[in-house]
């Protein structure tokens, strides 16, 4: 028996803690129950059984509304104050191999996209929407086109230190995409007062580069890119309401989730040991790589986030230099990881400005938790690899 769905908008009248003030909000309940056990692996569904008829019942975020000077937020869910949550975020290249460790201000990124680039390892790039209080955030690495792809779903400002010359120059020099990037080679519009180095010693310049803040704000106002969210935006993912959870608590567990699965191999995620160990006691996602947490250098903290989603599109080797591409339109199948439990379905995307829809199995969107969300391109190719248990 498959998953029923049963959806109804009511309004009620919350209180909003900490707001002074109460205040109507739309809401939706969302009813289901799903009688399909979920295999271990991406490939592997040969026994199918019935699981335990439960009802997930949780209200979920469909209107926004300002009070006292907060709003909920498009990428996380959570109340900050409105003037971040209708501003546009920064979309930040940031190296992930071992010698460029570890990376500074990326657990104040509300979003982080992983992808795999050439020599097998990923690259991630940090969506961030509250960044006031940073000075600085890197180090800064150099683009390639399906990251540009996936920030203009947040309608977010590119943020860059070089590229990939043929396949990102005749995008990223468009007025399709407002960017602020270093003086390099193959940059029409270059920023250079948005970027210096820092003194790190042991490490390779390519790893000193980074974005200061003072100088983006600087460079935004030079270029004259509007700085609250464009017509263009639509809203992103569906999340759970204040005071809920989307347990999907008839969906299978897991507590350990290997997106290039647990030995070295091709796809990006493999020759990194990446793994996200869910914490029930916090509800996080917590990130290792290279056998080791993944920390930030400004917190001395080990990366955690409330979700986690796998979105598989076909890649390609594009030429001798190994740089790949991926498709990151149309549609493709997506695991969501949230709440400790796990949701197969698929992703939609119809444009360069539209959001990631992710559906579940029956065509439902599903609803995120509340928080951060880790997001990782892999490769359709590879995706044998991906586990979790």
């Amino acid at each position: 028996m498959k998953r029923k769905v049963l959806s109804a908008v009511l309004v009620a009248v919350c209180m909003l803690a900490g707001c002074g003030s109460q205040e109507e909000m739309v809401i939706q309940t969302i009813e289901g129950e799903k009688i399909e056990e979920e295999t271990q692996t991406v490939e592997e569904n040969s026994q199918e059984e019935e699981a335990p008829e439960e009802v997930s019942e949780f209200e979920v975020i469909t209107e926004r509304k300002v009070v006292d000077g907060k709003m909920q937020s498009y990428l996380t869910g959570e109340w900050k104050d409105e003037a971040v949550v209708n501003r546009r975020s920064i979309a930040v290249m940031m190296p992930n191999n071992k010698a460029a460790l570890p990376q500074y201000g990326i657990s104040k990124a509300s979003i982080i996209y992983e992808a795999p680039v050439e020599g097998r390892i990923t690259r991630l790039m940090g969506i961030f929407e509250d960044y006031d209080d940073l000075e600085r955030i890197g180090p800064v690495r150099s683009s390639r086109d399906y990251y540009i792809y996936e920030a203009m779903a947040f309608d977010s400002i590119y943020v860059n230190w070089g590229l990939a010359v043929p396949y990102v120059a005749p995008l990223i020099n468009t007025d399709r995409v407002d960017n602020v990037s270093q003086a390099v080679e193959g940059i029409d519009k270059p920023a250079a007062e948005a970027f210096d180095r820092v003194s790190r010693p042991g490490y390779k310049t390519e790893y000193t580069g980074y974005l200061f803040i003072n100088g983006l704000n600087k460079a935004i106002d030079r270029l004259g890119y509007e700085k609250n969210l464009t017509d263009r935006f639509v809203d992103t993912y569906k999340f759970a309401g204040d005071g809920h959870r989307a347990t999907y608590d008839e969906y299978p567990s897991a507590t350990k989730i290997y997106p290039g699965g647990t030995s070295s191999n091709s796809s990006g995620y493999g020759s990194i040991a990446a793994t996200f160990t869910y914490n029930e006691e916090d509800q996080l996602y917590y990130r290792s790589e290279y056998n080791a947490p993944q920390v930030d250098e400004l917190t001395g903290e080990q990366l955690a986030v409330s979700n986690v989603i796998f979105k598989i599109c076909h890649g390609e080797v594009r030429d001798d230099h190994d740089y790949l591409a991926f498709g990151v339109h149309g549609e493709g199948d997506c695991i969501v990881f949230t709440n400790g439990k796990v949701i197969k379905g698929t992703w939609k995307r119809t444009g360069d400005y539209e959001p990631n829809i992710l559906l579940d199995e029956n065509g439902e969107e599903i609803v995120l938790n509340q928080g951060k969300t880790w997001l990782c391109n892999i490769w359709k190719e590879y995706q044998e690899f991906v586990s979790y248990e």
